[in-house]
């Protein structure tokens, strides 16, 4: 790839989900992270109602790039949970889609440990094997570091290590090429994205919100969350205006 900008016609979102699952109780830390099995299934039924392709990183490039046009929407997963592939894989397939799931090397089979301090559940997920069902089911693995960190906390070696390794370990487990990273917490600083492309990556996810744009810079592309909250009519606004665009300035 020579340029490392986006150079798509229109507007392409990139859906951020975490957990697929039945929500913890009322009052739990991040409870709105976790969106149900039924709703989920109704999100993607309604991506293929409209027309809409739901897409993998590596499968979006050509789109972010402007080698192809039409009606896509970028899917991803934050962490690797065990319930994205339980939950989320039946109704990707059904659909003919495809998404990216970023997954946290040292943790895999574990749980999100690194939620424990602020009292959230600890959740399965997923192990190598199943990043290998995951992957033989048409999916992708991507890279969340190898402990899921406050990169810009850590020196630079810290970082280098915990960017690079997470690719290694990942292509090791899943037995697929990991092309892809996502920045924990939304957190990194400019030096961050040179180490993405030197550990032999090609895209960095953010959670600064808003559609990809042209001239998005390829390492800190913007997505839009969805949540147990987001109504059909939300979704929609979403990935369809400019609604969540609007959103990107504030």
């Amino acid at each position: 790839m020579t340029s490392r900008v986006t150079a798509n016609k229109r507007p392409i979102p990139i859906l951020t989900y975490h957990q697929i699952d039945e929500a913890p109780p009322r009052g739990a830390p991040f409870r709105s992270l976790v969106v149900s099995p039924s709703s989920f299934a109704r999100h993607m039924a309604m991506l293929k109602l409209l027309g809409y392709r739901g897409l993998s990183m590596s499968d979006l490039i050509p789109y972010l790039t402007g080698e192809r046009t039409g009606k896509v929407a970028g899917i991803t997963f934050d962490d690797g949970y065990l319930n994205n592939l339980t939950h989320a894989l039946p109704v990707l397939r059904r659909h003919g889609f495809t998404a990216t799931c970023y997954a946290v090397s040292q943790c895999l089979g574990q749980t999100n440990r690194w939620d424990a301090e602020q009292g959230v559940a600890q959740t399965r997920l997923m192990d190598a094997a199943q990043l290998r069902l995951w992957v033989q089911g048409g999916q992708e693995v991507g890279a969340h570091t190898r402990h899921h960190v406050h990169l810009p906390g850590l020196s630079a070696t810290q970082s280098q290590e915990e960017i690079a390794q997470s690719r290694v370990e990942l292509e090791l487990a899943s037995g697929a090429p990991v092309r892809h990273f996502c920045y924990p917490y939304g957190q990194y600083l400019p030096e961050h994205t040179g180490k993405v492309t030197e550990a032999g990556m090609v895209t960095g996810t953010t959670t600064h919100r808003g559609r990809c744009a042209s001239g998005a810079d390829l390492l800190q592309l913007p997505r839009v969350p969805v949540l147990r909250s987001t109504s059909m009519l939300t979704l929609w606004l979403k990935f369809a205006t400019a609604y969540e665009d609007r959103r990107a300035t504030r």
